[in-house]
């Protein structure tokens, strides 16, 4: 699962990287068609199971997934990977805000003072970029919200069905919904070189099948609190990678708003950590 967050901070290197040639919807409409590809070899003997549920369910969550990345390639391009990264991780705040909306679920104070701390982190972030809080920023919080989307809907539409086909499918319809835009929005696609398609390469194969896989496999053997824990991590190694390879700097207000974010991320994941552990060793006949 820790691999699982060096590959996504990847993913926002390589985004950037891809764009200076291909543009960021296109991209998306090759990205996910090359990993709907891969998928669909990989799931080739499991495409017998196919059925009118799996693709249902799977095109709802996958518009869910088409709405997240959409605005992750627009954010990306619009602001550097460091901030995207803690933007995009905004998710784990907005995902109890969902449920209190629309199924009164109760938040915690720990989740509470979070969101303050994540609050405050944004205004650190407007006030210390050279540029303030671009749209690029903007659509990487919008992003956050899409992501929170996607992970209630697949909580709550899949049960026991079978997941690389319900992978597939959402990948197969984030690539006709990204072909459809790139025809309505995009310029033409002009040749690119060969940077630009080691990018377009990692971006499918890795944070989109490879990452797809390994969480599915293995987040099952760990708690909800230790998950999130783990998924902390992707913006740092985002962060670390805008660092060395695309020569991204902060400022002092920008690190101070980004450090400010991820506490407010972490601190309810912290809480519910210990909880879980105090809850465990609370079990009769555990020392």
């Amino acid at each position: 699962m820790v691999m699982t967050t060096v590959l996504w901070g990847g993913s926002f290197v390589f985004n950037k990287i891809g764009f200076r040639e291909i543009p960021p919807v296109t991209f998306l409409f090759l990205r996910f068609t090359l990993a709907a590809f891969i998928m669909g070899l990989v799931s080739i003997r499991r495409l017998s199971g196919l059925n009118r549920e799996i693709v249902r369910k799977g095109a709802i969550v996958g518009l869910a997934l088409t709405a997240a990345n959409l605005s992750f390639v627009l954010g990306v391009s619009g602001t550097s990977v460091s901030r995207a990264g803690f933007l995009n991780n905004l998710f784990v705040l907005i995902i109890p805000l969902l449920c209190f909306l629309v199924w009164r679920e109760r938040v915690s104070r720990a989740t509470s003072v979070g969101i303050c701390l994540a609050v405050a982190g944004l205004w650190s972030l407007a006030r210390g970029g050279a540029a303030g809080f671009t749209h690029g920023d903007l659509l990487s919080t919008i992003c956050a919200v899409f992501i929170a989307l996607h992970i209630i809907a697949v909580s709550k539409l899949l049960k026991d069905e079978d997941v690389y086909l319900v992978t597939l499918v959402q990948l197969i319809v984030v690539a006709v919904m990204g072909a459809l835009l790139a025809f309505l929005f995009s310029p033409p696609l002009a040749p690119f070189g060969v940077v630009s398609a080691g990018a377009l390469l990692y971006c499918a194969l890795f944070p989109t099948v490879v990452c797809f896989t390994l969480q599915n496999i293995w987040q099952r053997y760990t708690t909800p609190a230790q998950a999130g824990l783990i998924y902390t991590l992707d913006p740092l190694w985002s962060m670390l990678g805008g660092f060395l390879i695309l020569g991204e700097r902060l400022s002092g207000g920008e690190w101070a708003g980004c450090a400010l974010i991820f506490a407010g991320v972490a601190a309810p994941l912290v809480v519910k950590r210990i909880a879980e552990r105090g809850r465990y060793f609370l079990e009769p006949g555990r020392k």
